[in-house]
């Protein structure tokens, strides 16, 4: 996957900006004004994703590129490598299940305005 596949996928969802909110290198994906994904434009060596922590520590068991979230809540995110190892269908579910899980957290008005784009 490249960076702009990334980029299309994260801004096709329903409410969803891209920002630096950090620096120039440090692109994020908010919903809604909340974080769901980060990554690095210059290298696009990894994502971060925001994870529930039982499907986080999972994720680090099973795959050798999902590392703890680097710079982030290790128990709430995780950071794939993107070195190819798993496909890149896995990753977009992994971006999809992190985006749900922002939103889900959102409040009745923040939702109801989800809904309402």
């Amino acid at each position: 996957m490249n960076l702009e596949s990334f980029r299309k996928h994260c801004l096709s969802k329903k409410g969803v900006t891209e920002e630096f909110p950090f620096d120039e290198e440090t692109l994020v994906y908010k919903v809604m004004g909340k974080m769901f994904a980060l990554t690095d434009i210059e290298s696009f060596e990894s994502v971060n994703l925001k994870v529930d922590p039982e499907v986080g520590e999972e994720l680090r068991e099973k795959y050798a590129c999902v590392k703890p979230g680097y710079h982030m809540n290790k128990k709430h995110w995780i950071t794939v490598l993107m070195d190819g190892s798993v496909p890149d269908k896995m990753v977009l579910r992994w971006v999809d299940n992190s985006y749900e899980l922002v939103a889900s957290a959102l409040t009745k008005s923040q939702k109801s305005a989800l809904e309402s784009m």
